[in-house]
């Protein structure tokens, strides 16, 4: 990843909007849709890891902001569980906390307050794709417009999915092999 990405989205409830991924400058933004602007944003001086859009999972590295107000980013370290890459992300002027955690090797799903919203897929390099949950159902909930631009810019920023924990074991095991 070198360039910058300007991503056209249509999405299914919100419309149009556009992410733009830096992954060498440490910026991403999701905007238009009528959604509020997100905007994550890596410190200059952090090493970069490039199989992290965003080139870090140091939350003291990065800087969350929606609308311009700053909110919390919380990314796991990513090791060997699924679980173990999920980004959390928490509202405190909406007293709302996010979590993206990954569901299979390709996607992840969007909790807002242990709601299920939907699902995304991205890749990584800025095209992220979703398929919302109806509201219908003890464990999902109707997304609103702030809910799908934090959703957008967490799974651009980090991707979705994840291998399972045995597959990374096999592959550890097999990388120890002479």
């Amino acid at each position: 990843m070198g360039s910058v990405v300007h991503t056209p989205v249509t999405d299914p409830l919100f419309g149009e909007m556009e992410i733009r991924l830096d992954h060498a400058g440490g910026t991403l933004r999701v905007s238009g849709g009528g959604l509020p602007t997100v905007e994550i944003r890596r410190s200059p001086d952090t090493e970069v890891a490039t199989h992290v859009p965003i080139g870090t999972r140091d939350p003291g590295r990065l800087t969350l902001l929606v609308d311009g107000v700053e909110e919390t980013l919380r990314p796991a370290k990513g090791f060997l569980s699924r679980r173990s890459y999920r980004v959390e992300a928490v509202s405190a002027t909406r007293e709302r906390r996010y979590v993206l955690v990954p569901d299979s090797t390709d996607t992840s799903r969007l909790l807002r307050d242990k709601r299920r919203l939907g699902v995304f897929t991205s890749t990584g390099d800025g095209n992220v794709s979703v398929e919302w949950e109806n509201g219908e159902g003890r464990s999902t909930t109707a997304p609103e417009p702030y809910d799908a631009a934090v959703g957008y810019a967490l799974a651009a920023a980090y991707g979705t999915g994840a291998e399972p924990m045995w597959h990374e074991a096999l592959d550890a095991v097999t990388e120890l092999w002479p």
